[in-house]
């Protein structure tokens, strides 16, 4: 597995850099994601071990954390957006690259499994319903080590000057309150969907219901010590309901921050 694993890196690095132009927007888009695959895929490998993976399922996590995003180079590089309801779902695309690597075979049957659908529910609002103790364990190790580089990578973008620098994750001339289907959600603790959002102001707090998604205290407590939920809840317009789903937020994370992560979790 080491040795697959480096093949892999390596074909990673080669396959991002084959996106690489002089068009200096789609570039930043580009730059932005190949910065975020390195981040993820560490976040991966540090929180498998801090739940007690051994080497081969650390490993497994390290794979799903590289490609993870592998399909939103060739989103980005088509249709100029990472808005997967303005082009394509970024996981779909993944699995296709996937599907043409041989590396893939190279696994066996079961770990690609795992790998096909780790990434194909990182992004989904939520894991679909399985049986399987190990690939629910591996969609939720991904979605966590994904979620927490994300609140680094959108922390510059909450301003309204920001917001306006963003490669294209909203229109630019998007408003920046919150839609009001957006403040029920928040002030109940449910998880929205993204194909609704329409403002900035929406996207800032879809982030924050994501605290509710987080399925490990390890994440959650970087996610709280890095300041990201207070930047996120300071970046909010003052609209009549928000103050509620903050105070709620507020106390769930205190709640789950004082409890501990139970090791091998999958069993």
């Amino acid at each position: 597995m080491k040795e697959l694993l480096h093949e892999m890196h390596a074909w990673m690095n080669g396959y991002m850099r084959s996106y690489h132009t002089d068009d200096a927007e789609v570039m930043r888009g580009i730059r932005l994601k190949e910065i975020h695959t390195g981040y993820v895929t560490a976040n991966a490998r540090a929180l498998a071990r801090h739940l007690g993976c051994g080497l081969h399922d650390t490993a497994l996590a390290e794979i799903i954390g590289l490609f993870h995003d592998v399909g939103r180079f060739r989103q980005y590089a088509v249709y100029r957006t990472f808005n997967d309801a303005q082009s394509e779902d970024h996981a779909e695309l993944g699995l296709k690259v996937l599907d043409g690597l041989d590396f893939m075979d190279r696994l066996s049957a079961a770990d690609a499994d795992l790998v096909r659908f780790a990434v194909k529910y990182h992004n989904k609002k939520e894991i679909a319903a399985t049986d399987d103790r190990r690939r629910l364990f591996f969609a939720k190790l991904i979605r966590d080590a994904d979620k927490l580089d994300i609140y680094r990578v959108l922390l510059p973008f909450l301003t309204p000057e920001g917001a306006d620098k963003a490669p294209n994750f909203v229109p630019s001339d998007a408003a920046q309150e919150v839609s009001p289907d957006f403040i029920a959600d928040f002030a109940a603790g449910r998880q929205a969907d993204y194909y609704r959002l329409r403002t900035h102001g929406d996207r800032r707090i879809v982030r924050l219901m994501w605290i509710y998604d987080i399925n490990f205290v390890w994440t959650l407590r970087r996610i709280r010590d890095r300041g990201y939920i207070d930047a996120f809840i300071e970046s909010l317009p003052a609209q009549a309901g928000i103050a509620a789903g903050v105070a709620r937020l507020r106390a769930y994370v205190a709640r789950r921050c004082g409890e501990e992560d139970q090791a091998e979790l999958y069993g």
